[in-house]
């Protein structure tokens, strides 16, 4: 692989630079087989557990993850998936491009070809529809602190999220996640779980929902009656400005949706821009994060008293090297480590 300039590769690029790629690239050797160890490992992981990473095209993970030489970046950004799905202790992956705008059918499909069938994804919803102020930034201009019309917006997420997942990825869809970013305009938590209601009233019913919120106060108890009602999942999340997961499981009681999802952005107290810095290129442990894994190990447990399927995703911003958390919690289960 090439060396990139910033420590993922770019996620964005348009459908000419797939049908770029040179005969040479498209067609790549075998890849080779996995560690004995983290096989053996995997095997002590319980089947209903879906470890993964959030998002996979970072070339600081080669020997970590991938192995295969690829002939380019564009070809690793485009054709590396198929790996990562056969690293033995991933049984999942974050889609997190869709947040930023849609994902156009052709590369669903094209995800669709790289993965097992029923390999399933969790994939972040447009922040057109999740988005329930725009921040303060220049780049929004005069909507910048304003209510979003779109926020929880069902037709818009029909048309731009689940039509195209139903038709080209519906043996890889997971759970959506619908990430609510720090808000400037302070949300009510009785306004904000209904319009939640309001959503998962009107949503597709074949679809699997869960909610990351990233303001502290929403975690109302409306909020999880909301998702109980409904049979919707709250998104444990370790980041910056949330409380903990141990403490978000006291607060959310038991499920009621068939799955859990917990996805562990960064320590409390991170910046991103700085956490991003340090860790680069993602190879490393730089900071464990002790307390966060054993929270993990509660949840995984309690979604297994239950018999659900939990979705554990993990980001290179939380301890330096999401491959290295993974297979850290992992071994932490297997142990039986409290």
């Amino acid at each position: 692989m090439k060396k990139a300039s910033d420590a993922q590769l770019n996620l964005f690029g348009d459908a000419a630079s797939a049908k770029s790629l040179s005969a040479k690239e498209r067609v790549l050797g075998p890849i080779p087989e996995p560690d004995p160890d983290l096989v053996a490992l995997a095997k002590r992981v319980p089947a209903r557990v879906k470890f993964g990473t959030s998002t996979w095209t970072f070339p600081g993970w080669k020997g970590l993850v991938y192995r295969r030489d690829y002939p380019s970046d564009a070809s690793f950004t485009r054709q590396s998936l198929e790996e990562y799905a056969k690293y033995p202790l991933f049984r999942t992956v974050g889609i997190d491009r869709s947040y930023y705008a849609p994902i156009a059918r052709e590369e669903l499909a094209a995800y669709a070809k790289q993965l097992p069938q029923g390999y399933r994804c969790v994939s972040k919803v447009w922040q057109q529809i999740t988005t329930y102020a725009f921040p303060n930034h220049a780049r929004y201009g005069a909507k910048a602190g304003t209510r979003n019309p779109d926020f929880l917006n069902v037709e818009l997420f029909k048309d731009a999220m689940f039509d195209p997942y139903a038709d080209e990825f519906a043996q890889n869809a997971g759970p959506f996640v619908f990430e609510v970013p720090p808000s400037p305009v302070r949300a009510d938590p009785l306004e904000f779980a209904g319009r939640i209601d309001e959503f998962l009233a009107n949503a597709p019913r074949s679809g699997s929902y869960a909610f990351e919120v990233r303001d502290a106060h929403l975690l109302h108890p409306t909020y999880f009656e909301v998702l109980r009602a409904h049979q919707a999942a709250h998104v444990f999340n370790a980041w910056a400005r949330m409380p903990s997961i141990e403490e978000q499981m006291a607060l959310a009681g038991d499920p009621a949706a068939d799955f859990v999802v917990a996805r562990l952005m960064m320590p409390q107290g991170g910046d991103y821009e700085r956490l991003k810095r340090q860790f680069t290129p993602f190879n490393r442990m730089v900071l464990p994060q002790i307390e966060i894994r054993r929270h993990v190990l509660k949840l995984i447990e309690n979604a297994l008293k239950f018999d659900r399927d939990i979705y554990v995703i993990a980001n290179n911003k939380l301890e330096g090297s999401s491959p290295l958390t993974i297979k850290a919690i992992a071994k932490m289960l297997a142990d039986g480590v409290e």
